[in-house]
């Protein structure tokens, strides 16, 4: 069965920008009911694909955090050559981490790090979340237990070398947080059983902003843009965005 691909997205709203970055092995869905509802609230948010996300588990293998931060900043490029001269971002997990990477590189008007991991995993939990996402993705193609097994005995014999370079990436971010001044709203969930939750006052504590706040949601998980507080979570980020001095 042929799976429906997610696909990036852009929805018009209004001049105030937003870039709304997924997950490792996540995809747009992640951020689409963020999006929609920011539209609605005037905003103009674009969320780009990381290359082999969304896609057959055997193309993500062969890419890394380098071809995932260039799609980052095309979707940052694309918003600039739409004429939107001011820019927020917004990021889940891994997207939580290019926000704030993005917070030292170019000018961003405010920064939204869910549930950013700031703490290293083993190479071997990280690959675990890959043989996840192939697993899952197997599945919603509609082969049957037999065929699933089969390929991800093949799947295995490919590893992803990249991983490696995933976690220099989150050391290198961790190290950089003291560079961000731009205004920053750090969501956490309480029951996020995927990072180490002190990651969220990693951050709090060591951006330079005089302009920041942290909140834990007490019933959400890792996927917090998807889990029971959605909602509130829709509208304290809006107010955040609201606050900044667009």
């Amino acid at each position: 069965m042929k799976i429906a691909q997610p696909k990036p997205f852009t929805f018009e709203g209004g001049d105030k920008a937003v870039l709304l970055l997924h997950g490792f092995t996540g995809n747009s869905a992640d951020v689409r009911m963020l999006g929609r509802f920011l539209e609605k609230k005037g905003y103009t948010c674009h969320a780009p694909h990381y290359k082999g996300h969304g896609v057959a588990p055997e193309e993500l293998v062969h890419t890394g955090p380098e071809d995932w931060w260039k799609d980052v900043m095309d979707g940052y490029q694309l918003l600039k050559d739409r004429g939107h001269e001011s820019i927020a971002a917004v990021g889940l997990s891994l997207g939580g981490v290019f926000s704030l990477k993005l917070g030292y590189t170019v000018p961003i008007k405010g920064i939204v790090p869910m549930c950013a991991p700031m703490y290293i995993k083993s190479e071997e939990v990280m690959y675990e979340g890959v043989l996840e996402y192939a697993r899952e993705y197997k599945k919603r193609e509609g082969k049957s237990e037999d065929q699933i097994q089969q390929e991800m005995e093949e799947f295995k014999k490919t590893p992803m070398n990249t991983l490696n370079a995933l976690q220099g990436l989150i050391s290198e971010v961790r190290d950089s947080v003291d560079m961000i001044y731009a205004p920053t709203f750090v969501v956490q969930a309480r029951n996020d059983h995927m990072i180490n939750t002190d990651s969220a006052n990693i951050i709090y504590n060591n951006v330079e902003s005089s302009v920041k706040d942290i909140k834990w949601y007490e019933e959400s998980g890792h996927a917090i843009t998807l889990d029971k507080e959605r909602d509130q979570l829709h509208e304290d980020v809006y107010q955040f965005l609201e606050s900044l001095d667009w």
